[in-house]
């Protein structure tokens, strides 16, 4: 059976053109979604591959309509193979039922395998050259010096009585939670 997938990014825009291109290529069933790409939760997509069955093909308008990115695409496509389920792209002329479809969603994979393999690469490098500069990656230990007088001042206010955690935040200028964080710092620096 072909099943249709047809998604558009907003609720202002259109499915349509989708929809007559799915009918036409012979879809018994679209399931159609209104969400952006970004968005991890796409039921209607999540509805369909729950519904899959060896020997339907999957087919959609174009393939940016049904990944968020390669590689989800490329995962998306897998799981669609490991069901026995085939994908068509009709405006990227894809069809993994045909060598040359497989071939061409191969070469796809190749390259977001190829692209992921460059980004390490540079990050190891990058971290590397930082580490030769005697740069350590990561958050800095601990407060800046400024940080760490409004932390002194807040527990010395705290420990006085008379102000609330809430008075002591506005007259250091920071938040309530910060200021906890500071009183608790500002305790544990102090010797035993």
């Amino acid at each position: 059976m072909k099943i249709g997938y047809a998604r558009v990014s907003t609720q202002d825009q259109k499915l349509e053109l989708q929809l007559d291109a799915l009918a036409h290529h012979g879809c018994g069933q679209i399931y159609k979604e209104k969400k952006s790409g970004k968005n991890k939760e796409r039921p209607e997509l999540e509805k369909m591959i729950g519904q899959l069955r060896a020997g339907d093909t999957v087919v959609v308008w174009k393939l940016d309509r049904l990944g968020r990115s390669l590689r989800d695409l490329i995962d998306l496509v897998a799981e669609f193979r490991e069901k026995g389920v085939e994908f068509v792209s009709l405006q990227d002329g894809i069809n993994t039922a045909t060598p040359t479809g497989r071939f061409t969603f191969n070469i796809f994979a190749s390259l977001a395998e190829f692209e992921r393999e460059i980004i390490r690469e540079r990050t190891r490098a990058g971290l590397e050259a930082a580490r030769t500069r005697g740069r350590q990656g990561g958050r800095p230990q601990g407060l800046s010096p400024a940080a760490l007088e409004k932390a002194r001042t807040a527990k010395v206010l705290y420990d006085s009585g008379g102000r609330s955690v809430a008075e002591i935040a506005k007259i250091l200028g920071i938040g309530r939670a910060t200021c906890y964080r500071y009183i608790g710092l500002a305790a544990s620096e102090a010797p035993a």
